[in-house]
C-alpha cells in the first residue's frame, strides 16, 4: 500500500516569513479563476456586453476581489456555525484566530454569493446572470484546494481495504491503517470532472439562472459522493441517516438547484 510522503506544509522560507503551500494553492485557484473569467468574456454571448462596455477585463478582477472577500470570511463563518457553534459562541473572538483553521466550503459558497450580490448591485446587472458567468470558473479552485489538503495530509479518507492499489496511509491520522485518499477523489470529482461539465454546458448560451443550477446539483451530488470516502470529522461523527455534516449541507444545494433549473427553463429569460 501506498504511504502519504508527510510534505513539509512550507513550501519556502524566507526569514521569519513562511510561504505555506496552502497558500500557493489559493493564489493558483485566483489566477486560474481570471484565466478562465477572460475566456468566458471571449465567447460570442458576451461579445455584446464587452463591445457595449458593460463589462471588461477590469470587471473579472472586481469579480476575483469581491469573491475573494467572500469566499475567505463565509468560509470561515460558515465553518464556525455549521461544525462548532457552542465552541466558538462561547469564545466569539476564536472566531479571528484563522491561523488555527477552519474553513467550511458551504459558508464559503454562500459568502461568495453575497458578494456576487453586491457587485450585480454595483454593476446594475441580474444577479444570477454573475453567478452563471462565474460558476464554470470556480472547480479548478476546487481542485487547486484539494490538492493543498493533500500536501497537508488532512481531511484524509475513511479505512479502505489494504488490496486497494491506491490504498494509502496518512500517519497524520495517527494510525497506519489504509485509508481512501479521498482529497483526491474530490480534486478529480468536484474538481476536474465538474469543471469539464460546467465548462461545456455554458458554453452554449443559457437562460439566466441555469447554469448556477447545474453548478449546485453538480457539487452538491458529488461532494455527497465523496463524503462516503472522506472520514467525519472527529468532533461530529456521522449525523443523522449515517450522513456526514457535508453530505447534509449538500441536501438543500441539490434541492435548490433542481428548483432553480426548473425556474429557468420555464422562464427562459436570457440578459438583455
Amino acid at each position: 500500500m501506498l504511504v502519504h510522503p508527510q510534505f513539509n506544509p512550507v513550501a519556502l522560507q524566507l526569514g521569519p516569513l513562511a510561504i505555506h503551500w496552502y497558500g500557493i494553492t489559493y493564489l493558483v485557484a485566483f489566477g486560474l479563476f481570471v484565466y478562465l473569467a477572460k475566456l468566458r468574456l471571449s465567447q460570442p454571448q458576451y461579445q455584446w456586453v464587452v463591445e457595449s462596455n458593460r463589462w471588461n477585463v477590469q470587471s473579472v478582477e472586481d469579480l476575483l476581489f469581491y469573491g475573494a472577500i467572500g469566499v475567505v470570511l463565509g468560509g470561515r463563518v460558515g465553518y464556525c456555525l455549521f461544525y462548532k457553534p457552542f465552541e466558538y459562541l462561547s469564545d466569539p473572538f476564536e472566531i479571528f484566530a484563522v491561523w488555527h483553521g477552519g474553513m467550511s466550503f458551504h459558508g464559503g459558497m454562500l459568502g461568495v454569493i453575497a458578494a456576487m450580490a453586491l457587485f450585480a448591485r454595483h454593476k446594475k446587472m441580474p444577479w444570477l446572470w454573475v453567478t452563471d458567468f462565474i460558476a464554470p470558473c470556480v472547480p479548478t479552485g476546487l481542485a487547486s484546494g484539494r490538492i493543498g489538503n493533500f500536501i497537508n495530509g488532512e481531511l484524509w479518507g475513511r479505512v479502505a481495504d489494504p488490496s486497494l492499489p491506491w490504498a494509502m496511509v496518512f500517519p497524520q491520522s495517527g494510525s497506519f491503517i489504509p485509508r481512501h485518499p479521498s482529497q483526491i477523489y474530490q480534486f478529480l470529482l468536484e474538481g476536474l470532472f465538474l469543471f469539464v461539465v460546467l465548462w461545456f454546458f455554458a458554453k452554449k448560451q443559457r437562460p439566466i439562472g441555469a447554469v448556477s443550477a447545474v453548478f449546485l446539483m453538480g457539487y452538491g451530488a458529488l461532494r455527497f459522493t465523496a463524503e462516503y470516502f472522506r472520514e467525519p470529522d472527529s468532533f461530529l461523527g456521522l449525523l443523522g441517516g449515517g450522513l456526514s455534516m457535508g453530505q447534509w449541507l449538500c441536501v438543500p444545494m441539490v434541492a435548490v438547484g433542481v428548483l432553480m433549473l426548473i425556474w429557468s427553463q420555464q422562464r427562459k429569460r436570457f440578459l438583455d
